[in-house]
């Protein structure tokens, strides 16, 4: 095993790694957005909203996120009948990882506004608010606080999963390696040493959600 290649296979690793941090970054932003307005949708009385939440999220958590991401890639193109442009790579793999996670954070933030004291709604329509402010202003702020742990927990494992669009071959820091070792024949020193740039990226999501479990808990406490 030639060791030798880790110092000069970092460089394009590095920008492997970039890719695979724009792709993180970018789901996460849908995977919130859509996990809260599902998370409501799953709450709602009305049964259409809720049928609709309940639907798409035991699809997409039902199903594999590679599956997802082939039928961003190869499928929408074929039923749309478009041509897809240059960088539809990266819109599929954003695409298919940011409305995955959108359903495990609906989730996540449905158990987290379910466990705010019903009382304290009621509290805030005595005073004047509607339902929406409530929700807004009263019950989110807390929720928030309370999903953070399993926040970062699903972030972590969307940062992990990003490998899998190295099969539609995006360059992320797993096709990356993946193109090295197809060119020195050098399995294990190349792939050992993405394995700790994702652990390295993994730890430094760990200590950030910590910071910012301890910070909101301090908050609380004053």
């Amino acid at each position: 095993m030639r060791w030798e290649l880790i110092i000069p296979s970092f460089q394009p690793l590095l920008k492997g790694t970039q890719v695979t941090i724009e792709l993180t970054a970018g789901a996460v932003g849908i995977g919130i957005v859509l996990g809260l307005f599902l998370a409501l949708m799953r709450l709602s009385s009305k049964r259409l909203l809720k049928g609709i939440a309940i639907s798409y999220i035991d699809f997409f958590r039902g199903t594999p996120l590679l599956v997802q991401i082939f039928l961003a890639y190869y499928g929408l193109p074929q039923i749309l009948n478009f041509t897809p442009p240059d960088n539809y790579k990266y819109i599929a793999a954003i695409s298919a990882m940011g409305l995955n996670s959108g359903a495990y954070l609906a989730e996540i933030f449905r158990s987290g506004i379910q466990s705010i004291d019903r009382g304290q709604t009621e509290a805030a329509r005595s005073l004047g608010m509607t339902q929406t402010q409530a929700m807004w202003y009263i019950i989110l702020p807390q929720a928030f606080k309370r999903v953070i742990p399993p926040l970062g927990n699903e972030f972590i494992a969307l940062l992990k999963d990003s490998s899998l669009v190295a099969l539609i071959a995006l360059e992320d820091l797993m096709y990356s390696g993946k193109i090295i070792v197809g060119r020195t024949y050098q399995s294990f020193p190349i792939y050992i040493e993405v394995a700790f740039i994702y652990l390295a990226m993994t730890l430094v999501l760990s200590r950030i959600v910590s910071y910012t479990e301890r910070r909101f808990g301090k908050s609380d406490i004053r």
